[in-house]
Order: C-alpha cells, then sequence, then structure tokens
C-alpha cells in the first residue's frame, strides 16, 4: 500500500508532484497499474478546518489524476478518523494499557535495553489513570514541547520483540519530516508564499502560468509525462535541495519535441512584398506537421506576393555571420522559396516598415536544383490566409535563483504580443500544444476565443536559463 496525504490548504505545486510521483509510482511500478494486489491511497490530511476549502480538495484531486495516478476507491479524509484515533487512547488510558511517559527520545531507547538484555520499566509507567488523561489531554492541547513527552502502551518490557517493549502510540512532533520535497531556481515553493503571489494580485491565480503549482503549469502547456520523467530523474532525497528549473525544462522538451505539431508563428511582423511573384497569384506548399513523427502527417500552406516574416530576421547593415535577410542576401523560406532582398522601404522616422524581394521558381520546397549553398532558414505566414493571435511570452517569475520577497519579483515576467499565425490555428482546442518554429513551445489558453486565439509560451527551444544566470 502507498499513499499521498496532502494537506488542502492551496493548490500543488511542483514539489508535489514528486511525492506523488513516488508513492503512486512504486505501486504502478510492481503491480503495473493494476489495482488487484496494491492500493493507492489518497488521503487528506484535513486537520485545519481555518485554512482548508473546497476548492483546494478538488484541485488536488484533478491534479493527481492529470499526473496519470488513480486511487480507485481509496480515497480518504483524516478528519474522519481523527477524532476515532484519539478515543482509543482514551480508552487504552483508562483500562490501564497506555501511559503518558516524559522520557525523552534518547532516554527512552536507553530503558529498552537490547536483543540479549531486557529493557527496563519507565520511571512514568505506573502514573495514576487520572494523571494520564489529564497529560494526554494537555498534550493534545499543545502544552508540551517536542520530545517532552509520549504516550506509550504497556507491553512487555522483557518482550524479544524490541518493538513491543511498551511502543510509542501518540508523541509530539512541532515540525514532521517527511520524504524531502523539492525547490526551484527562480520561484517559490511555500503554500503561504504562493497564496501571498495569489491575494496580492502578482499574478492571476493559482493557475497562473507562471506559478509552479500543477495547475499552472498544465495552463502553460506542461504534459504529465515531463512531469513523470523529471521527478524519476531528481530522485529521492532525504535532504532539501534546489534544483535548476533548467532540468525541468529539458524534461519537457524531450516530450514536446515528440508529440507537438510545428506550426509558423510571426511575433513581430515586418511586410514583405515579392515583386516577381504574380499578385493574384496563391499556391498551396506542402509541409510536414513533426519532423519526428512521419505519422503526423502534413498540412497546406497558402504562399503568395506578400509575407510577414520577423522583424529581427532582417537587418540592412548586418553583422558577420549575420545569416539572416538583408540587402543582397539570399535566404530560404521554411517550404516555400528563396528570395533576395532588393529594396528597403523605410518610414519617416527611418524605421524599416517593408522588404521588396525577388524569388526564384526553381526552388520551390527550399531546395536549388543548382546545388548553390543558402544558410538562412526563416520561418513566415501569409498576408492573405494569416490570422491575429494574442501570445503569451513568460520568463522567470522572479529575478533572483533563491528568491526571499516581493520585492525579488521579475516586473517582465509576462510581455504580451499580438502574432500573426496560420489560419487553422483559429480551430485550435484548449490545452494543444504546438512548436512555433523557432520560437519554442506553446499551449492555446482557456482565454482563447475564435476571434482571438491565445498561446502561452511553454518553453523555448534552447535553454534561456543559462544566459539568465550570467
Amino acid at each position: 500500500e502507498t499513499r499521498f496525504p496532502p494537506e488542502p490548504n492551496g493548490y500543488l505545486h511542483i514539489g508535489h508532484a514528486k511525492s506523488i510521483c513516488l508513492n503512486f509510482g512504486i505501486a504502478n511500478k510492481y503491480h503495473g497499474g493494476s489495482t488487484s494486489g496494491s492500493r493507492r491511497h489518497l488521503r487528506f490530511e484535513d486537520t485545519n478546518p481555518t485554512k482548508e476549502e473546497v476548492e483546494f480538495v478538488e484541485s488536488i484531486k484533478r491534479d493527481v489524476q492529470w499526473l496519470g495516478f488513480d486511487w480507485g476507491q481509496h480515497l480518504y479524509y483524516t478528519s474522519d478518523y481523527f477524532d476515532k484515533l484519539y478515543e482509543y487512547a482514551v480508552e487504552l488510558i483508562k483500562k490501564g494499557k497506555a501511559f503518558v511517559c516524559h522520557l525523552n527520545p534518547n532516554e527512552v531507547r536507553g530503558y529498552r535495553g537490547t536483543l540479549t538484555e531486557p529493557g527496563k520499566n519507565s520511571p512514568y509507567r505506573d502514573r495514576l489513570i487520572e494523571d494520564n488523561l489529564e497529560l494526554f489531554e494537555g498534550m493534545r492541547r499543545g502544552e508540551f514541547e517536542e520530545g517532552e513527552c509520549s504516550l506509550r502502551a504497556k507491553i512487555d518490557m522483557s518482550s524479544p520483540n524490541l518493538n513491543m517493549r511498551d511502543p510509542v502510540l501518540y508523541r509530539i512532533i512541532k515540525n514532521q519530516i517527511h520524504h524531502r520535497t523539492l525547490n526551484l531556481t527562480y520561484t517559490v515553493m511555500s503554500k503561504r508564499k504562493l497564496k501571498e503571489l495569489v491575494t496580492g494580485g502578482h499574478v492571476t491565480g493559482w493557475d497562473d502560468p507562471r506559478m509552479p503549482t500543477i495547475s499552472g503549469l498544465r495552463r502553460r502547456g506542461y504534459t504529465p509525462e515531463a512531469i513523470r520523467k523529471f521527478c524519476e530523474v531528481i530522485g529521492v532525497s532525504k535532504a532539501n535541495s534546489v534544483v535548476d528549473i533548467a532540468l525541468l525544462e529539458h524534461c519537457l522538451r524531450e516530450d514536446l519535441n515528440l508529440r507537438a505539431p510545428r506550426v509558423m508563428a510571426v511575433l513581430n511582423p515586418l511586410r514583405v512584398v515579392i515583386d516577381n511573384y504574380p499578385e493574384d497569384k496563391y499556391e498551396e506548399l506542402d509541409a510536414e506537421n513533426n519532423p519526428e513523427d512521419p505519422d503526423m502527417g502534413s498540412r497546406k500552406i497558402t504562399f503568395g506576393r506578400v509575407i510577414y516574416i520577423e522583424q529581427n530576421d532582417f537587418c540592412e547593415q548586418p553583422p558577420k555571420k549575420f545569416f539572416r535577410l538583408s540587402p543582397g542576401q539570399e535566404v530560404r523560406l521554411k517550404h516555400a522559396y528563396y528570395i533576395k532582398c532588393a529594396a528597403v522601404i523605410k518610414d519617416e522616422e527611418g524605421k524599416v516598415v517593408e522588404i521588396h524581394c525577388t524569388y526564384d521558381p526553381e526552388t520551390k520546397g527550399g531546395w536549388s536544383k543548382d546545388g548553390r549553398r543558402v544558410l538562412g532558414t526563416l520561418h513566415w505566414v501569409s498576408a492573405q490566409r494569416a490570422i491575429p493571435a494574442e501570445v503569451r511570452l513568460y520568463s522567470s517569475l522572479f529575478v533572483k535563483p533563491n528568491p526571499e520577497e516581493v520585492e525579488d519579483l521579475n516586473p517582465n515576467s509576462l510581455i504580451k504580443c499580438t502574432a500573426l499565425v496560420e489560419p487553422h490555428l483559429a480551430k485550435a482546442e484548449i490545452g494543444n500544444r504546438y512548436q512555433f518554429l523557432r520560437h519554442g513551445y506553446f499551449c492555446v489558453d482557456i482565454d482563447s476565443t475564435p476571434d482571438m486565439p491565445v498561446f502561452n509560451q511553454t518553453v523555448a527551444l534552447k535553454d534561456s536559463w543559462a544566459k539568465v544566470a550570467r
């Protein structure tokens, strides 16, 4: 039997995922996911009603299921049994079968004896029942410090089984120690601090994509497979540890690379006119959906005389080794043709607003018959068919690797922009994940509408945290 015992006083975060994957994962590993021969308990430690809400209970159940685990019929609440357990303890005291002992833990071990020598009775073993009842109630009220006293069963200090030599039934633990959860760089895991972010209006809610909650990660586009893999990689430790967020993102990239369809999206559009392409002509080109998985097939993309590319894919006076578009430079348009910059149009302030190019009709599909070498490949969208979309770009919630206060919040952790994307994304379902070519992985947000799809940046194509650290 394994169990995950959360306290329902907040949303689960990535640290809890480690515990969930450990406890439910062990049962799955040795019983193949079958409920026969094993039991997976979800037990809510709902012993502090002032901090608990039904919302948190439901979110925890939803998160555990999303991670791929099932507790079957074994959903329990500690509050359903706590009074009964206490009553049993009181009954044992009244029957003279339990007593409150003021030996500290080291003294208890010394009195226990060894495998070859019997133990000694505690000097508190023969206390009056009335005194034991009063002291036990004091333990319940928190009148004693950790380790100051305990409730022990009266069994036999000469038992050959050392565990039966007046074992402890109740002890006082101010700070209970479980196997350690984890901390990630550039975020916080404390439920108190996470709640402050929500109530202080620093994030939009517990499921804000910048939050390390499982709900936030799911909304941002994380997959349960990636989180389970991450928990497997970091393993179990007895000490608190801080794990670089780059490791979590690496697990995510590995997973999304295999499952995310590729699409083209231009976040900062620059208009490009192909002068030698017919004005009234449009053609449908083939584009593969995922080179890692041929079974995902292909789609049609529209090419015409006017397209959009990224503003930073053009430079009028390029530095050395700039392989993107510049005057006289030839580049490849993904899935389309080679183009060469012929002219630059600027506004009154000198800003480039339009590029005029020529294309080579013999390079359809992005390859030349004469074998000439083109180093730069740009993504693009059709001016006629592309649709607008809101794109939310996320960076670290905090500016420090080990944040402490709200003052450490990153004021630029969310940047919104209006992008141009392929038209079929207007029908993308909430939660669908895509790779925006040359940008990263994105997920359709719950705020999406048919007229304005919204995409959350899930993770960049490359590790951006190394740059942040430098």
